[in-house]
């Protein structure tokens, strides 16, 4: 059933995911006042570091962005075009975390869809989505000195995790792959934007060693 979901279709959901999370990267990059290699640099990390993770542990090859070069290109030119626009995408906030949810989902079905390709058992095919959704931003988070997002208190693993949880569920009831798609994406993207939009947390753990 897998092999049913149109190549043209995960190649183009992919250009849309990195592009997104190129741009959200720039942003960031930025105010830590980074050169314009920084801010390519993290670009790229940030938009294919999930993916190239995801590919070394499960010793799947090549990496995306060494089969295709033009990749890097376009999380390049995404980035550099975010810095030459900063002084007005202050007022573009809410579509940058538009953006974002979008990456998050759509890499964590395309990483749920590596897995299944390779006929990985079910635990396996979800932490490859959550792994290609979340580790680009652990990795630029990292490299700007900030706490990943996933560690704080934001849903934001847990939608991935939500959203392969679905995607794959639906494929097990034999649901169209087409459909299944679009479910995923869109159950993992409302997820995502009504838990900022009523700032939904998860529960912290908080402790101090008493004087």
């Amino acid at each position: 059933m897998l092999s049913e979901l149109s190549p043209h279709l995960l190649a183009a959901l992919y250009v849309v995911a990195i592009t997104a999370e190129a741009m959200t990267a720039a942003l960031v990059a930025g105010r830590r006042g980074m050169d314009w290699v920084g801010v390519c640099v993290i670009a790229c990390v940030t938009a294919l570091g999930g993916g190239s993770m995801r590919d070394v542990l499960l010793g799947h090859y090549p990496l995306t962005w060494v089969a295709h070069p033009e990749y890097l290109w376009i999380t390049a030119v995404a980035a550099l075009i975010t810095a030459l626009t900063a002084s007005i995408m202050r007022h573009f906030r809410t579509a940058f975390l538009v953006l974002d949810a979008v990456g998050l989902v759509v890499f964590t079905v395309i990483g749920c869809q590596v897995a299944l390709g390779m006929d990985l058992p079910m635990t396996i095919v979800l932490v490859s989505g959550m792994v290609t959704g979340c580790a680009g931003g652990v990795l630029r988070d990292v490299l700007c000195n900030r706490v990943p997002l996933i560690f704080r208190k934001e849903l934001y693993a847990s939608v991935s995790a939500v959203t392969g949880a679905i995607f794959t569920g639906l494929l097990a009831l034999s649901v169209n792959v087409h459909l299944a798609v679009l479910v995923a994406l869109g159950a993992g993207f409302v997820l995502r934007m009504v838990a900022l939009r009523l700032n939904w947390n998860m529960p912290t753990f908080i402790y101090r060693d008493r004087p």
